[in-house]
């Protein structure tokens, strides 16, 4: 009887990037769950390798939210097997480059008929703060943003307010008027 050799099969995992990255190409980012988009970004700061379970235990670790390992401290980010600075440094950069763009599109536009952009630009420049904010967004006469300050950084549950602080910088900006934010730390969110 003649001995068959049979060819081995591919495993699963060859060629996982390249599916990734034409799924992202040809259907955008939300068609991929937040474990896959962290790992196309994790490619990029580790060039070799499956990131595919630091991705996930990125997620498990700061609260299964993309956002959330975007928003984490790079000193947190560090302490997880697999993490070095650079791609700390990566993941911060990102999420800078995230608030910078919602920064640019409330600057852009009138604050009060863009409600939607302005939350989603309040929760990228401060809802994983670690600590408790006090922002103040200064609007002028058509509600166009004349600037953005974080007027007080507190503690992990509290932040104070100067009001005569906060009207001697409306005043010196010639606001017409201001958006005060205030965010609140989750702290049993690791």
């Amino acid at each position: 009887m003649p001995e068959t050799t049979s060819k081995p099969e591919t495993p699963h995992y060859l060629g996982h990037r390249q599916r990734l990255r034409e799924r992202f190409e040809r259907a955008g980012a939300d068609s991929l769950p937040d474990y896959e988009l962290l790992e196309l970004l994790l490619y990029l700061a580790i060039p070799r390798g499956d990131v595919k379970p630091l991705a996930k235990q990125l997620l498990e670790r700061f609260g299964n939210s993309f956002a959330a390992v975007l928003g984490a401290d790079a000193a947190e980010l560090v302490k997880v097997k697999g993490v070095g600075l650079s791609t700390a440094h990566m993941l911060k950069l990102v999420a800078a480059a995230g608030v910078r763009l919602g920064r640019e599109e409330v600057m852009a536009r009138s604050v009060i008929s863009n409600w939607r952009q302005l939350l989603a630009y309040c929760r990228a420049a401060m809802a994983q703060s670690k600590v408790e904010q006090f922002r103040i967004l200064f609007l002028d006469r058509k509600n166009g943003v004349i600037a953005d300050e974080v007027q007080q950084r507190g503690t992990v549950d509290h932040t104070p307010v100067y009001p005569r602080e906060v009207v001697k910088r409306a005043l010196e900006l010639n606001a017409s008027s201001i958006l005060m934010v205030h965010n609140h730390y989750n702290s049993a969110t690791p």
